[in-house]
Formats: C-alpha cells, structure tokens, sequence
C-alpha cells in the first residue's frame, strides 16, 4: 500500500512538473561573458516591453496580444496588435526566465493562456489576421489574412512550446498543425500568395528571396498540410544574385534591401549549421547582404546620419511616418528609398552576422539620449532632418523583437537551439534538402 502510495505521489509531482518547463538544461551554459553593455540593457529592456504591454487582463478575448506600437511619450501602448509582434514576445518568454527576469511559472502561464487566445481568435485555414483589436483579438482595419506574420507567430509559439513542454507544448502543436500551408500556396507557380483578404481572395505572389525562408521550412514541415519542395528551388531560381563590391561577396538581395528582410528568418533558424542541396549558406549571404549594407552607409556622402558606426537601413518610422522600402542597394527591386533614416534594429538585429560592426553602431546610437528610452531603443532618426535632427517617439513590436531574438542568439544561442529542438522545422529541414554542417 504505501508503495502504491509513493508511486501515486510521484506520479502526480511529475504531472505537475510537466506544466512548466522541461528542467535542467541550461540553455546558457556557454553563453558569452564579455557582452556589451548596451547589448545587455536593450535586452532587458525590450524583454520588458514585450511583458509590461501585453493584454494581462485574463478576462479579456485578447490576453497576451502584444501591441504593434508603444508611445514613449504617453507611455501608452496602441490599441492594435501585430500578431508578428506576439510571435516575437513569445520567442522572449525562455529570454526572461533564463536571465531570472520572470518565474517559470509566471512565465508559462503567460505563455498557455496567450495560446489559448490565439486558438479562440478567428482564423482562415489556419492562418491568423495581421493586426487585431488589443482587447476584442477581432480584426483591424481590414486587413489581409497573413501568410508571414503568422509564420512570425507560430514560429513563437513553437519555441514557447519547446521550451515549457506539457500543455504548452500540446497546444502550440496543435496551433501549427492546423495551419494548412497548402491553401496559401499557388501550385500553377509553385509560389506562396503575397496576400489574402476575403474581400478580394489572393493578390501576388512571393517572388525571389524575401524574408520568408521559414514559410518554406515550416510548410515543407507540416504532416498535414505540406507543401512541395519545388517552392523553395523556384525561390532560387528567381532569385537575384548581386554584389555591392567584389570584396564583400554575392548575395540574393532582396526587393528593396531593407535589412529585416536578411534577418527574419534567422532569427529561429541557425542556418550557420546548414547547407541545402546546392551547398548554399543563406547565413553567409545575410553576412554579405549586412557587409553591403555598412559598405553603402561608409561611402555615402549625402546624409549625415550615414557613416561606419550609423547603418542598417530598414523599413520602419521616419519623419513623415512609416516607410516599408527603406533600405540600401543593391537590391533586386532597386526600390530601396534611402532619406537618412536609420532604425537601430537594422544594426542590433544583424548583431549575429557582423558582431564587430553592429556593436559600434550600437554605442553610437546609445550617445544620443534622445534615441533612448524606458523599453531601449526608440525605432529610428534621422540627423538629416531639421536643425536638432528627428528621433521616433515610437516603439514598433517587431523592430523590437527581431533586436531582442538576435542579441541572444548572439549570446547563447538559445532560440536557435529550441526553435531546432522542434521535430517539424527539423523534418522540413530535412525535406527541403538541408544537412547540417555543424552542431
């Protein structure tokens, strides 16, 4: 009986450690110990705004939405979401806990309860809307049902999954294995549709390389809804191979060369440890594609934000509001619109592939306490503008996030390790022809 007893006791300790995370790996055992400064407060700092401004109002339909702006001025978030920016904010929740900002279990149950919101919000074929109502999770402003914002987002969840197990886990599976990646894909071209409204249906298509080689990943991944590995090898074929000098490199560019487009996708996936079939090393061309971007910043002699320490260029706010095509040739398009804008993200976010570079923008940057603020760094400025230059007042989730993902990346690794723990993105991987060259 008392055998019975203490088995029953065990069995019951392990169910209830089951709910939190999976124990005693140590995702920073080997993390770096001589980061910068700056590195170190914008990571704090921006794990602290995806907290602070998230819905935590758990009758609300829409806790854990995180919102697509903050307003440094008021102190007041938007009253719209970003999905992408949840994706992002979740991918920060293991950040928290490993640098014992938060609990596990206050953390976890963030985590749980914004994946229930998530399964109860309304969805096409899977696939969630862009923006949505903070409180209401309904959509806003009639936007289009995105393809890569809810990559963004389920990117998230699965690390969130990977890292506190049980039921976290269970639900995050279910969450990717119900999106049917196969509706959003053109198999007359064998490319993913740009847009979906149910006002208009689809509108273009994914051409060339864009920041979407996690779409491919994960659709290849699905055991449900999987899409065929011909996308990802049209994805190159129609890509546009370039160079800024024979110094630094071929790379694809991209439509406009706005940096996030070099670093989204890498975020999660460490593709410093792969190789396709073709031998390619998408990590080596982000190093290009950000060796072009300072090279360009060097020699540019219009702008007097532009220099060695002052690079990036990136879609984000400017002084006459958002821009999406900023961005620096080459690129594919040659749509990049350059003003003398320059978005910290574009340097944080590239922190992986050229640390040396990316650390003295970031110093520079942080000399000007206009361009601080409580959560980090504001989104961009502008020396070139008016007589005391112009700083955001802003703060938009997803420069945030892609700063936040990258400096630990550059740290420890550690949302590269979970996000590669997932047996999905390990089984697209491996169908898309990929083999690791390295652990």
């Amino acid at each position: 009986m008392k055998k019975r007893f203490l088995a029953l006791i065990i069995l019951t300790i392990a169910i209830l450690l089951s709910a939190c995370h999976r124990g005693p790996k140590d995702y920073r055992a080997n993390a770096k110990t001589d980061v910068p400064d700056v590195l170190l407060a914008e990571l704090e700092a921006g794990c602290a705004f995806f907290w602070d401004t998230a819905n935590s109002d758990r009758a609300s339909a829409g806790y854990g939405l995180i919102p697509d702006r903050y307003d440094t001025v008021t102190g007041r978030p938007g009253n719209i979401a970003s999905i992408a920016s949840v994706g992002f904010g979740l991918s920060a929740l293991p950040i928290m806990v490993e640098c014992g900002w938060k609990t596990q279990e206050e953390a976890e149950e963030r985590a749980y309860y914004t994946l229930e919101t998530l399964a109860n919000m309304e969805r096409t074929n899977g696939f969630w809307y862009h923006f949505v109502d903070m409180k209401m999770a309904r959509r806003a402003w009639e936007c289009e049902v995105s393809v890569i914002d809810s990559a963004i987002l389920i990117s998230g969840v699965l690390v969130a999954g990977e890292y506190f197990g049980g039921r976290v886990e269970k639900l995050a599976t279910q969450l990717y294995r119900t999106i049917n990646w196969t509706w959003y894909y053109d198999f007359t071209v064998n490319k993913f549709y740009m847009g979906y409204t149910p006002e208009k249906g689809f509108s273009g298509h994914w051409n060339g390389y864009a920041e979407h080689l996690m779409m491919f990943v994960l659709g290849a991944g699905s055991p449900d809804y999987p899409v065929p590995v011909a996308g990802y090898r049209v994805m190159k074929m129609t890509g546009k191979l370039v160079s800024a000098t024979p110094q630094y490199g071929r790379f694809y560019a991209t439509h406009t060369g706005s940096l996030f487009t070099y670093q989204y996708s890498h975020a999660w996936i460490d593709f410093a440890r792969y190789r396709d079939a073709d031998g390619f090393d998408w990590f080596e061309n982000s190093v290009n594609a950000v060796k072009a971007a300072v090279y360009f910043a060097q020699t540019e002699t219009e702008y007097e934000t532009l220099n060695e320490n002052s690079w990036g260029l990136s879609a984000c706010d400017g002084p006459d509001g958002y821009v999406g095509p900023y961005g620096s040739p080459p690129s594919a398009g040659n749509a990049h619109i350059v003003d003398g804008t320059v978005p910290a993200y574009g340097a944080l976010g590239s922190v992986v592939f050229w640390p040396e570079r990316a650390i003295a923008a970031v110093n520079h940057y942080r000399s000007f306490p206009e361009f601080w603020s409580d959560y980090g760094f504001k989104d961009a400025y502008n020396l070139d503008h008016g007589t005391d230059g112009w700083f955001a007042t802003d703060i938009i989730g997803i420069d945030k996030g892609i700063s936040v993902l990258m400096i630990e990346n550059y740290i420890s690794g550690m949302i590269w390790e979970l996000y590669h723990e997932n047996k999905y993105v390990n089984a697209g991987l491996k169908k898309l022809g990929f083999t690791e060259v390295r652990s």
